[in-house]
C-alpha cells in the first residue's frame, strides 16, 4: 500500500488578487515535517519523500502525493455542501416577507416607499450571473462575506471569495517522470469531488522543482453585471527524493532485524498416563 501524503495550498485569495500574483500570498504545508520537509508553512516548501525499499535495494512502494487547496479569509470549506444555497434561499423569503408586509401596511403620509424598497434589495442580496466559467459550484450563488451572511447590494465590505482551484501541476518533476499528476474524482465533499494526486517514483533521489498553476476568481461588474473573473496564477514548490534508511526511534536500529532480546520461557510438564484409578 503507498504511503499518503498530503500538500496543502493556502492561498490568502485577496491579497493574491490585489498583487496579481502568489508571491507571498500563498503558504504550503505537508505531514512530513519530522522526515525532512523545510519551509512549512511558507511560499517555499521542499517535501521530503522518502522511499520505502527491500533489503536488496529495490523499491517496495511508490508514495502518492495529495494536493488540497484552502481560501485564507474565506468560509469555511467544512460547513455543508449546500450552506450557501441555503443561505441564497433564506435572504430571498426575508425578502419577500419584507415586501409582503410593506405592501399589506395602508399607505400612510410621510412613507418613504422608495427607501423601503432598498432596505428589501438589500435584504435579497446580489446573485452574480452564471457564466460558462462559473458554471457548477458557483453557478447562481450569491456574495456572501466571511461570516456567512449575504452581502446587500451595493455594499463594499470584504466578502468571501471562491476557493482557489488547482487546474495543472507541471513543471521538472512532471518532465523527468519522477511525478505522474492527475485530477481525480472523489466523493470528499470539502474538495468540491475532485483533487489532484500523484505517484512519486522514489528510485531517483534527488530535489525536483514543480509548478501547481491555480484559478482564482475575482468579482467584477461589467454591462451592470456581477460575475466571477478566472485569474490565473502559478506557484513552483519542490520534492526531494531520498534513499536513505530509516532509523528505529525507540532502539537507534537500521535497516535489518529489530534488536528483540531472548526471553526465557518455562513450560508445564507434560500430562503422564494415568490407570483407571487415577494412578500413574
Amino acid at each position: 500500500m503507498p504511503q499518503q501524503l498530503a500538500i496543502i495550498v493556502l492561498v490568502d485569495v485577496g491579497n493574491a488578487l490585489t498583487a496579481e500574483s502568489l508571491k507571498d500570498n500563498v503558504y504550503l504545508f505537508d505531514n512530513m515535517k519530522l522526515h525532512g520537509s523545510e519551509g512549512e508553512g511558507t511560499g517555499d516548501l521542499v517535501t521530503a519523500i522518502n522511499g520505502a525499499y527491500w533489503r536488496d535495494g529495490s523499491q517496495a512502494s511508490e508514495q502518492v502525493l495529495n494536493w488540497l487547496p484552502y481560501s485564507l479569509g474565506s468560509i469555511p470549506p467544512t460547513v455543508p455542501r449546500g450552506y450557501q444555497a441555503d443561505r441564497a434561499r433564506q435572504s430571498d423569503q426575508e425578502a419577500l416577507d419584507e415586501l409582503d408586509a410593506l405592501t399589506s401596511k395602508p399607505p400612510a403620509a410621510g412613507n418613504d416607499t422608495a427607501s423601503q424598497l432598498a432596505k428589501i434589495r438589500k435584504t435579497a442580496g446580489t446573485r452574480v450571473k452564471t457564466t460558462r466559467r462559473t458554471s457548477g459550484r458557483m453557478s447562481g450563488q450569491k456574495i456572501l462575506d466571511v461570516t456567512g451572511n449575504v452581502v446587500g447590494e451595493g455594499e463594499t465590505h470584504a466578502y468571501s471569495y471562491p476557493g482557489p482551484v488547482i487546474t495543472d501541476i507541471y513543471g521538472q518533476a512532471v518532465d523527468e517522470k519522477i511525478i505522474y499528476p492527475a485530477e481525480y474524482g472523489s466523493p470528499d465533499l470539502v474538495t468540491d469531488g475532485w483533487y489532484w494526486s500523484a505517484t512519486v517514483d522514489t528510485s531517483r533521489p534527488g530535489t525536483y522543482a514543480y509548478t501547481m498553476r491555480i484559478q482564482l476568481h475575482k468579482l467584477v461588474q461589467r454591462s451592470g453585471e456581477i460575475l466571477w473573473e478566472p485569474v490565473n496564477l502559478t506557484c513552483e514548490s519542490r520534492l526531494r527524493v531520498t534513499a536513505e534508511p530509516r532509523f528505529n526511534a525507540f532502539t537507534g536500529g537500521g535497516m535489518g532485524l529489530l534488536p528483540i532480546p531472548p526471553v526465557a520461557y518455562s513450560y508445564p510438564a507434560a500430562p503422564t498416563a494415568t490407570d483407571e484409578t487415577g494412578e500413574s
